[in-house]
């Protein structure tokens, strides 16, 4: 753990599982959701600040509350006080009211860090706080909540018989994911269905799943499905990407629903397939604080002269956003499907003592044209809603739409 905290300024993008916006209950979790940065906060120009503002800071009101608990709690002998201060450490991040922005024990860090290393059980969801209600950001593809007929937006009222309404992001996500095997009870509220609720019982599993696939269709389009952008995410699309130069295809669907992000770095080298080099993906926005950085690609545009048309939805998120953008407003490509999720901001990862760690929002990411999604999201160029009947029939009607649009190509 202190060897991995001791690597400063080292730059990774995470598809940020457990305690990020887009909480994967059940993946390997290494978000974007924006870009991370590990850095210590012990350097001299720190101390220095930290002896300044206990200065100007008066904590007498921290103090006479935790002199208050220790005299009059009734349980005081219960008290920890190593909890007394995560708690309120914790406080004060919760003040920003971003949910991107968190305070982790060290307890938390560790299974932070676990969760980036590698699979784990649960139940392959992304949820995360939309308009202050706990939200399905993207359930993945063939994974138990897919199978069990969760969706993109639904709205989680309930787990088991505990109420969403007053749990933090974290809590929530502790009381979803659980031991392979065992079932959880989501209570959801579907917008397409008005207020009516719906039980939905998932059987937690492993979760392992690849994060690129591709199958030809009708002959000479190449469907290419993301489920994220992981550490390995690259290399495969590499092994695709040739062998679609090498099959009949001569267009493409790429498929980015249900994808709530990833690696930043590999969203931009994925970019470098589909457009020439030296074009501009993405630039973080640190709104004045110091330079923007600009991302842009460094491929050979391996795939640049295919015909290509881009599948959306509302769990697509972060990432898959940036690649998306990138390649519409560059290429002028179709989108298809429905408006993404709107996930654009750069956290940064700080170590503290103990283990323990502070993640904080640091910028935004803008399209090459300069547009800050966050919270908006992208619109389709074509918007088509898969309708409840289209879930029960398995009909696919963005994906048929999508065809259609390349097959016009033709003629």
């Amino acid at each position: 753990m202190k060897n991995f905290f001791e690597k400063r300024y080292i730059q990774v993008i995470l598809l940020l599982a457990m305690f990020v916006l887009g909480y994967f209950i059940g993946q390997t979790n290494n978000d974007s959701l924006g870009q991370i940065k590990l850095n210590h906060t012990e350097s001299p120009e720190w101390q220095l600040k930290t002896e300044e503002l206990k200065k100007e800071v008066d904590m007498s009101l921290f103090w006479d509350t935790w002199q208050l608990l220790e005299e009059k709690y009734v349980d005081s002998n219960e008290l920890d006080e190593q909890d007394m201060i995560y708690g309120a450490i914790k406080g004060m991040v919760n003040s920003l009211n971003d949910p991107y922005s968190l305070f982790m024990t060290p307890e938390e860090t560790m299974q932070f860090l676990q969760d980036m290393e590698g699979s784990f059980e649960g139940i392959g969801a992304e949820v995360g706080i939309r308009g202050g209600v706990l939200t399905i950001i993207a359930p993945l593809r063939g994974m138990p909540a897919e199978k069990a007929g969760l969706r993109a937006g639904d709205k989680v009222i309930k787990v088991d018989e505990t109420l969403t309404a007053d749990l933090t992001l974290d809590q929530a996500v502790r009381l979803i994911r659980g031991p392979r095997g065992t079932q959880v009870v989501l209570t959801v509220v579907r917008t397409d269905n008005g207020l009516d609720t719906h039980e939905i019982i998932i059987t937690r599993a492993k979760i392992d799943i690849p994060s690129v696939e591709w199958e030809i269709k009708q002959g000479n389009i190449a469907y290419i499905s993301l489920s994220q952008f992981s550490e390995d995410t690259e290399k495969e699309f590499k092994k695709i990407s040739k062998n679609i130069i090498n099959s009949n295809a001569n267009k493409i669907i790429l498929d980015l629903r249900n994808n709530p992000g990833g690696y930043l770095n590999v969203a931009i080298d994925l970019a470098g397939y589909f457009l020439p080099k030296d074009y501009l993906v993405v630039t973080e926005d640190y709104g004045g604080k110091t330079e923007n950085l600009e991302h842009k690609t460094s491929g050979k545009g391996e795939l640049q002269n295919y015909d290509i048309v881009i599948l959306i939805n509302q769990g697509s998120a972060s990432a898959s956003e940036i690649l998306a953008g990138a390649i519409q407003e560059h290429r002028g490509v179709k989108l298809i499907g429905k408006k993404t999720f709107g996930k654009g901001s750069v956290q940064e990862l700080s170590s503290l003592k103990n283990d323990s760690a502070l993640r904080v929002t640091v910028a935004k990411w803008l399209l090459p044209s300069g547009i800050n999604i966050h919270e908006q999201g992208i619109d389709p160029d074509i918007e088509i809603e898969i309708t409840p009947d289209d879930y029960d029939k398995n009909k696919d009607p963005q994906l048929e739409k999508a065809i259609n649009i390349l097959q016009s190509m033709d003629k």
